[in-house]
């Protein structure tokens, strides 16, 4: 097995043919710009520059030099002519290594790489290997990722994007051999097409709502009061760390309710926890939910949590997104007094604490619970229209938020932007690509059934907006009266997305109604081709409101929790092998030569045989379907031979936010390595640079929309009590009646007393005198009696 293994991954390209024509510059072109034969000027923005056919050669007669004498943006490159005549001709699937020779007297300056596809024509496809300063002659070597299908050729060049200069000469592209046959399946046959599912002995011991993957590999599961009222009275409030390597759980002290909080992982390890909640809403439901302004910083060397300052109001249900310096930036959630929050808050990674509102840039705009905030490649945030609870934003549902301008720019596209609620959003492996895929969703306040859209973005695009996707493939879904099929567009709302080292999405869990109807299906999503792997293994447990599914360093999936309406919780933990950890011995990496990185850097490390390709995968802080800051970053490869092999970083900090990632190597079979941790960071000079990366166009830079002024300065936003989506005059604040019943029940006593019995919320208390859904028509204050149901007269 372990020799047809070596024979299944690539190895280095050997010495053969150069696909490249003119690529030592030897040969003058024909065209009044002096560029040499197949060579094309490139390049945007505001900047001077000349390009110069000189002698300065690393062999023959000439070479060419690029530089840039004033920049306020943009790049300018020397590229192959995007022609067939000059463009090299490529075979989707396969890998190129690619190497120049070259000098240069600046930092800025990348190998960048464009693609020619058979029907959207030619498009930048990623930035491949930082470049830094050499004096005298040095070789630059890498590896492309996969080639796309559709594409039929690529060209390349060197993007200076900083002011100096770069010569460059002996252009090299050899096409590396390609893979053999996968290796045997060392499962089931059918474990092999779909994985499987195994539910852990040991179960979870709080109610736990957030998950966060440490960088010594256990697991943060915060719970607060797990929302249990009853465990809030009694000032009750707890997390718990997973050991996956011997299994264990150790519960955690827990200063405050951090049930419904905000959490982000920073640079240096540690876990911000912000918010959380101050109070449940009251019996009568005039009062909401109400949020903290405590803040804590977990640490996971001693499994304690930290008081930082307070923010400036509470925040329940917030956003929170790590930037490319370090800072962190939070949105949207509940106040203290249960209204909306229009109020933008900073942590400040330097000074590690929460800025005064006043140094902060305000919009005064309610951007709703748990917006979906991701980072862009040029550190502008996108809303990708992915919520929890009502209805989306106003306009289009989907927008950029430019925080050094200090405008919102809504981007057209997304799909039934109101019933988003509890849909995911994901940003697509690799992050270089900066898609975004949003899928599924719901509404709690009008509770139709989820639906099945799912929608992509390019945000490379000067004008982005979504476009369709496929939906998302149907299960099994249980409504109180066993399994059945979906049937129409029934979908799933409280859906996980995972990004998995072998570059595909895992959907798992999620459900047909708010806070109930689980649904039992899960599918791969492949970027490359856009389209759903459907019928995997689906996890035995129900995963609904409260449930998360998260990536482990050992490249299975971890799923917990589960919360439906009526106030139960499942403390069962399931484990999810995928299908390509069942294909044979995994590659190993033998040797991470620094685990301390710096942007911009070549890191070498060494495995026990060749791998394909290799990647930063942030790990996870989900809740409610919510990661936004889950990213995977592609390390293009320099193979130096079968066992080492140099990965190179981005010099963006806005691509791969400073802190802990997760290395895998995967071979050509798609096999991944365990993951070894390394930290990425670097000195402030360096992060402060992210703007500068190399890219194509102004990206992003010409939506149609009119950029939006802030709104003038005001306290909050308006946000009703009934927000959850849950009638408070029937049982205890855990407990949610829904205000409106999933269609097609019926407005009777008997049919919303059914409804109630087969999700097992049995008989609750009224809270009060009211009785707007008719559920205790005969006035004793017990909901659904059997006197109730029988149609008894009320007595009172």
């Amino acid at each position: 097995m372990t020799s047809g293994l070596l024979l299944a991954a690539q190895p280095p390209a050997a010495a053969g043919i150069n696909l490249l024509k003119n690529p030592g510059f030897e040969t003058p072109g024909t065209g009044q710009d002096g560029m040499p034969d197949c060579w094309s000027r490139s390049g945007w923005g505001d900047n001077d520059v000349t390009f110069t056919t000189t002698t300065d050669a690393h062999s023959g007669d000439r070479a060419m030099k690029v530089e840039l004498t004033r920049r306020v943006d943009g790049d300018r490159k020397a590229l192959v002519t995007e022609s067939a005549a000059c463009a090299p001709a490529v075979a989707a699937e396969r890998q190129y290594d690619l190497s120049l020779w070259y000098r240069s007297t600046t930092p800025d300056a990348a190998i960048t790489l464009f693609r020619h596809d058979t029907t959207a024509g030619w498009q930048y496809w990623t930035d491949l290997k930082t470049l830094p300063v050499a004096g005298a002659y040095t070789r630059a070597e890498v590896r492309t990722p996969v080639v796309p299908p559709g594409t039929d050729r690529i060209a390349w060049g060197v993007s200076v994007f900083g002011t100096g200069g770069v010569t460059t000469d002996d252009y090299t592209m050899e096409e590396v051999a390609p893979p053999a046959p996968d290796p045997v399946c060392t499962g089931t046959a059918e474990e092999c097409a779909k994985g499987r599912w195994q539910v852990l002995p040991t179960r979870n011991p709080v109610r736990s709502m957030h998950s966060v993957v440490l960088h010594n590999g256990k697991v943060l599961l915060i719970a607060g009061s797990g929302n249990d009222p009853e465990m809030f009275e009694a000032g009750t409030f707890t997390s718990a760390v997973y050991d996956p390597a011997n299994g264990s759980f150790r519960t955690i002290p827990t200063p405050v309710d951090m049930f419904c909080a905000g959490h982000v992982q920073l640079s240096d390890g540690r876990v911000l926890v912000m918010s959380g909640n101050k109070g449940y809403p009251s019996a009568d439901g005039k009062i909401g939910y109400q949020g903290l302004k405590d803040s804590y910083v977990f640490d996971p060397a001693t499994e304690t949590y930290t008081r930082t300052n307070d923010m400036h109001d509470g925040h329940w249900y917030p956003s929170a997104t790590i930037l490319g310096n370090g800072d962190v930036i939070s949105f949207g959630g509940l106040k203290e007094d249960s209204t909306g929050n229009v109020t933008a808050e900073r942590f400040s990674a330097a000074q590690h604490k929460w800025l005064p509102v006043n140094e902060v840039k305000q919009t005064w705009s309610y951007w709703g619970l748990y917006p979906s905030m991701i980072l862009m490649q040029d550190g502008r945030l996108f809303y990708s229209g992915s919520h929890t609870f009502g209805n989306g934003t106003p306009g289009t549902g989907a927008s950029i938020y430019d925080y050094d301008a200090n405008t919102i720019t809504d981007v057209p596209g997304l799909r039934n932007k109101d019933q988003r609620d509890e849909s995911a959003s994901v940003l697509l492996p690799p992050a270089q690509d900066q898609r975004v895929l949003t899928i599924g969703g719901g509404n709690n306040e009008t509770n139709p059934a989820a639906n099945r859209l799912t929608d992509i973005i390019d945000l490379k695009r000067p004008d982005p907006g979504y476009v369709a996707g496929p939906p998302i493939p149907q299960g099994l879904v249980d409504q109180g009266q066993g399994k059945r099929p979906q049937t129409g567009d029934e979908g799933k709302m409280f859906v996980s997305a995972v990004l998995l080292p072998d570059g595909k999405v895992l959907e798992t869990g999620g459900g047909l109604h708010d806070r109930a109807d689980p649904v039992y299906e899960a599918s791969f999503f492949d970027p490359v081709t856009n389209t759903y792997e459907a019928g995997l293994a689906a996890d035995p447990v129900p995963r609904t409101y409260h449930s998360s599914a998260f990536l482990l360093p050992d490249g299975r999936v971890m799923a917990v929790g589960d919360n439906p309406g009526n106030g139960s919780y499942n403390h069962d933990v399931s484990v999810y092998t995928p299908p390509y950890l069942l294909k044979g011995p995994r590659p190993r990496i033998t040797s991470v030569i620094d685990g301390r990185w710096n942007y911009g850097d070549t890191q070498r490390i060494t495995v026990d045989r060749p791998i394909a390709k290799a990647e930063l995968i942030r790990p996870a802080a989900v809740t409610h379907s919510s990661d936004p800051n889950q990213r995977f970053v592609d390390l293009p490869l320099s193979v130096i031979d079968n066992r080492t092999v140099d990965l190179n970083v981005t010099a963006n900090p806005n691509l791969a936010p400073p802190g802990w990632y997760m290395l895998f190597a995967v071979d050509a079979n798609g096999i991944p390595s365990v993951a070894q941790w390394v930290h990425l960071g670097g000195p402030a000079a360096t992060a402060a640079r992210a703007e500068r990366s190399a890219h194509t166009h102004d990206f992003a830079g010409s939506p149609a929309a009119a950029p939006k002024k802030p709104l003038k300065k005001r306290d909050s936003a308006p946000v009703g009590p009934r927000v959850a989506g849950c009638d408070r005059h029937y049982g205890t604040a855990g407990v949610c009646v829904p205000t409106v019943f999933p269609r097609p029940v019926q407005a009777t006593t008997r049919a919303r007393c059914a409804w109630l019995a087969d999700h097992d919320y049995g008989r609750l208390r009224v809270n009060g005198k009211d009785d707007p859904l008719r559920l205790d028509p005969d006035g004793d204050g017990t909901a659904c009696g059997k006197r109730d149901v029988r149609g008894a007269p009320p007595t009172r």
